[in-house]
């Protein structure tokens, strides 16, 4: 059932392309594990090792905190709709943000987005499918367009607060480098 590659291939490049959520878990040594949801059209597939995804503002900030100590990270995607997958993706990753060099070539590859606060590099060693079979099957309405209607009416010096009051620790005090 399961099965490893070490790098992504097309047919797989082509499923991820299509999926309209992604997971993202990452931790430290002595922290949490975070385990967030992804959506907007956020990812970015570069090369058969190489993804990339745009983050935007939340309520926290747990990546940024952990890749900084540990650049561990697993995506997962699974199928919710035709036949059953779940793929993972194992790596390391490093946050972009933008002050960094990296993020006008990175960020143009995207949709903006209000509230884009990093995107996420991740180098990819090792893919992984298993079955999926015990997944529910859900059909997709659409986008929630709640938190790019936040951001933007905040605007980006009102983000920019907001990351200063709420996104500069992870629950676990770690710092998030929040701009």
């Amino acid at each position: 059932m399961a099965k490893l590659y070490t790098e992504i291939p097309k047919k797989l490049q082509t499923f991820i392309e299509n999926q309209k959520i992604f997971f993202v878990a990452t931790a430290t040594a002595d922290s949490r594990i975070n385990l967030s949801p992804k959506g907007m059209d956020s990812l970015r597939i570069l090369a058969p090792n190489r993804v990339a995804w745009l983050n935007v503002t939340g309520s926290g900030n747990e990546t940024a905190a952990h890749v900084q100590e540990n650049p561990r990270m697993t995506l997962m995607f699974t199928a919710f709709q035709d036949n059953p997958l779940i793929l993972r993706l194992y790596g390391t990753a490093k946050a972009i943000h933008k002050d960094d060099a990296e993020w006008q070539m990175l960020f143009r590859l995207f949709t903006p987005l209000p509230g884009a606060r990093q995107i996420f590099d991740l180098n990819v060693d090792l893919v992984q499918t298993s079955c999926g079979m015990a997944v529910p099957v859900y059909e997709y309405v659409g986008e929630r367009e709640q938190l790019n209607a936040w951001a933007a009416k905040k605007g980006e010096d009102g983000v920019k607060t907001y990351w200063k009051e709420t996104n500069h620790t992870s629950l676990d005090g770690k710092p998030t480098r929040f701009a």
